[in-house]
């Protein structure tokens, strides 16, 4: 497996290098891959076989499917899909179909994902949404999003929504995260109701739901930090959308202390009580996501012709795709208002 390690400060992951220097949790990679192999194997049932297998088989689909339209078919790219639903060929096809009707109904986000776009890149020099330099102790990625930091007045949900998207596309070209995953650190103590009106509440619904199911990413752990009362029921509206084993990972704390009995303060901004500043670790992170750029702004070629091939459960009359059926009162009202 190849990754882009020479830009991660490793912490270590596991109990075997717990007294290991991140210089010398480097020199060790061979020994960080192997237990990579075993993790792969554990949890995703990835082997050398059926990793090689499915890759040709989902390759060969792609390329007949009538529907799909300049896909890449890459390894690295295939892999998302089949490691994100364990191997299973059918359900990596699923979600890759997925994948692309949601890149088709948020062109205006999900295309042109330019890291060097002028609003992008001040959004993430603000502090709004980075990733930290050091994978926590289970080995993953750590995503820092802070929402004060996220200029009302400047910036636009468009903005934030694009922002997301290319700091998930750019850790899903590592093939390490995509099989240890990823935890998401969010402080949202300068949340309000002047954030509500980024999105239409139908947007809202159809991206915390389509978005768990599309985007190929395993989310391991949701920290969130300091909920004020004031916006719970947004919360509570985004919690209800999701599946139930994305509501048992997340986590609220009310304080730095309760937020560090799960997630290591080598793995944070000092700010979030780590050691390294945030200023550092968006430079870092930014010098990370202009190794991707161009790959990243490749993807724009793809394209989904009909969304046909799409399986979709059955629902209630009195839900649809976005699930505003079951919206909370006053989340409704805000829309009908």
């Amino acid at each position: 497996m190849t990754t882009s390690r020479e830009l991660i400060m490793v912490n270590n992951w596991n109990n075997s290098y717990n007294n290991l220097s991140c210089n010398k949790a480097v020199s060790n990679n061979n020994r960080l891959l192997t237990d990579l192999v075993d993790k792969g194997r554990k949890d995703l049932r990835e082997d050398e076989k059926s990793k090689k297998d499915c890759i040709i088989h989902l390759r060969e689909w792609v390329k007949q499917n009538p529907d799909i339209e300049n896909c890449p078919t890459d390894d690295l790219f295939l892999l998302r899909f089949l490691r994100v639903k364990k191997f299973s060929l059918h359900m990596a096809q699923q979600t890759l179909l997925k994948y692309l009707n949601f890149k088709k109904k948020f062109r205006h986000f999900m295309y042109n994902m330019d890291c060097e776009d002028p609003n992008v890149s001040q959004i993430i020099d603000n502090g709004y949404l980075f990733v930290s330099p050091y994978r926590d102790s289970c080995g993953r990625r750590v995503i820092i999003y802070d929402l004060s930091k996220f200029d009302l007045n400047k910036f636009s949900g468009v903005d934030m929504a694009k922002v997301h998207v290319i700091t998930y596309e750019t850790l899903l070209e590592d093939e390490t995260n995509q099989v240890l995953g990823f935890n998401h650190v969010g402080n949202v103590s300068g949340a309000s109701m002047n954030h509500v009106p980024l999105f239409t509440v139908s947007d809202f619904a159809y991206m915390v739901r389509w978005g768990e199911q599309s985007i190929p990413m395993r989310h391991k752990e949701i920290n969130v930090l300091n909920l004020p009362s004031v916006i719970k029921f947004v919360y509570d509206f985004a919690v209800s959308l999701a599946s139930e084993k994305m509501k048992s990972r997340v986590f609220i704390h009310g304080s730095l202390d309760q937020l560090h009995k799960r997630v290591e303060r080598e793995c944070l901004p000092l700010e979030f009580g780590g050691k390294m500043p945030a200023k550092e670790m968006i430079k870092l992170w930014k010098t990370e996501m202009e190794l991707k750029r161009k790959r990243l702004l490749s993807f724009d070629d793809m394209n989904l012709l009909s969304d046909r091939g799409i399986i979709r459960r059955r629902k209630p009359p009195a839900q649809d795709d976005t699930g505003t059926g079951s919206l909370p009162g006053s989340f409704r009202k805000l829309e009908l208002d």
